[in-house]
């Protein structure tokens, strides 16, 4: 069964004319690129997007589980739409993602409001999940289910960048991790499936995608076929080099990598393919080898240190981006100096920080040695402070130098000027009207020379 059907506990929730939706996100890429998906359904389906969260008659959370308190803000949020429904029986309330995989039916007994709860699997049936809401029922959808191809109703929030699944699921067994139980064994999809979809991107005028997996460097270990050299035959390194010639995509990223995959093969083709980005984001997570194999990460800190040798030797200019998770159950002071003292070392870009936080079925939760939120509060602290110092030095290379960037729209805090991105991930700013007197738009190449660097951004004119 995908899934469960409940007595409704008031009337039906009928949306007459279908009326308007607002889609609130929570947590990763994968999350967005799921809300694209479902806010393409929604509109294909008859609805608006709605110009206020409490105007809507359709509310979808899509939420995230990594961290309790993205957690706990989902039921801060659901309580101020649980009185909107109690005064308008025909308001629509949907929990996707994380959290109501996690949770299943016990949500519907904590906010009963609620009209369907469905897992991350379960996005591109949003259209007929609805259709049981609309008949009377509280849905439950958390089951096991095959994903299917959806390649034509995401609704981008961008009309130069977007994001294309390659892998769902995960079948690591990190021991502080949920998401194995919430999204589910990894499903890689073909690779003429990926080409296809980006085509059509292409041809809708997109210039940069960013392939995703919550494990994207296992992508095809699931997909049957071994080469005449005995290796698989569908890898993330193959499937870069099918959909490298797409016509009109100017830059390919991809993201997240796991170090336990992250082969010396790929880094060549992401040396050797010219629009693919020099930028990579591969957590490390601990800088301690005991913290490492805790957690069951299945690599060393040597043998994350040789990736990043590797791509720093192929690609020298090269951006890394990683994930760090401090005070994990039993981390003493020693190990994690251990972990600030890689960060110092390597020097990274951007480094995403959290405190461990003991989540539903998993096995760190239940361990003895869990640490004070004191002692997590202050290595966060400190972590975060190294982290900005050694970003903005990192930065500095950029003042004086003609950068390529690609224009994704208007800053939002200036209407004079224009934003987009590096080739290295670098968010930057310039004036928006050209040296002709025309202006940039969404889409457009620009060479910038940088006059400013901050931590995390970058300021210049165009050339």
């Amino acid at each position: 069964m995908t899934a469960t059907f409940l007595p409704a506990p008031s009337a039906p929730a009928a949306n007459g004319g279908r009326g308007s939706y607002w889609i609130t996100t929570f947590g990763c890429q994968m999350n967005k690129a799921d809300s694209e998906r479902m806010a393409g359904i929604l509109e294909s389906m008859g609805y608006r997007e709605a110009g206020a969260e409490l105007e809507a008659d359709l509310v979808l959370y899509n939420t995230c589980t990594i961290r309790d308190n993205a957690e706990q803000k989902v039921y801060s949020y659901l309580g101020r739409q649980a009185q909107r429904k109690r005064a308008n029986p025909n308001l629509t309330l949907v929990v996707a993602g994380c959290v109501a995989q996690q949770e299943g039916e016990s949500l519907l007994r904590r906010v009963p409001e609620l009209d369907l709860v469905m897992g991350p699997q379960h996005a591109n049936r949003l259209d007929v999940l609805l259709a049981q809401v609309e008949q009377g029922q509280q849905v439950v959808a958390t089951g096991e289910h095959h994903i299917l191809e959806d390649i034509t109703t995401a609704r981008r929030d961008s009309s130069v960048c977007a994001w294309v699944n390659v892998i769902y699921g995960c079948n690591e067994r990190c021991t502080y991790c949920v998401v194995p139980s919430v999204r589910g064994q990894e499903q890689s999809r073909l690779p003429e499936a990926i080409r296809l979809e980006m085509e059509g991107l292409a041809a809708q005028g997109f210039k940069e995608i960013t392939l995703l997996g919550q494990n994207i460097d296992a992508y095809g270990r699931d997909l049957p076929g071994i080469t005449p050299e005995g290796r698989r035959q569908h890898t993330l390194t193959d499937l870069l080099q099918t959909v490298h010639d797409v016509e009109g995509i100017e830059r390919i990223r991809f993201a997240t990598s796991h170090p336990r995959y992250f082969t010396e093969r790929l880094i060549d083709a992401c040396a050797d393919l010219a629009k693919v980005c020099e930028h990579f984001h591969i957590p490390f997570q601990s800088g301690d080898d005991d913290v490492l194999k805790a957690m069951a990460r299945g690599y060393t800190v040597d043998r994350y240190r040789r990736i990043i040798e590797r791509i720093r030797q192929r690609m020298p200019d090269a951006s890394i981006s990683a994930d760090v998770i401090v005070a994990f159950p039993g981390e003493t002071d020693a190990q994690y100096r251990r972990t600030l003292a890689l960060i110092e070392e390597i020097g990274f870009d951007l480094v995403n920080t959290a405190a461990y936080s003991p989540r539903p079925n998993t096995p760190a939760a239940t361990w003895e040695g869990q640490l004070p939120e004191e002692v997590k509060v202050a290595r966060l602290q400190e972590l975060n402070a190294l982290v900005e110092r050694k970003a903005r030095e990192r930065s500095a290379r950029y003042a004086g130098r003609l950068e390529q960037i690609l224009v994704e729209g208007t800053n939002p805090k200036d209407a004079t000027q224009v934003m987009g991105r590096t080739r290295t991930n670098r968010l930057t700013f310039f004036p928006g009207q050209r040296l002709d007197g025309g202006h940039w738009q969404p889409g457009d190449l620009a060479m910038v020379r940088i006059a400013e660097v901050r931590a995390f951004s970058l300021s210049g004119s165009a050339a």
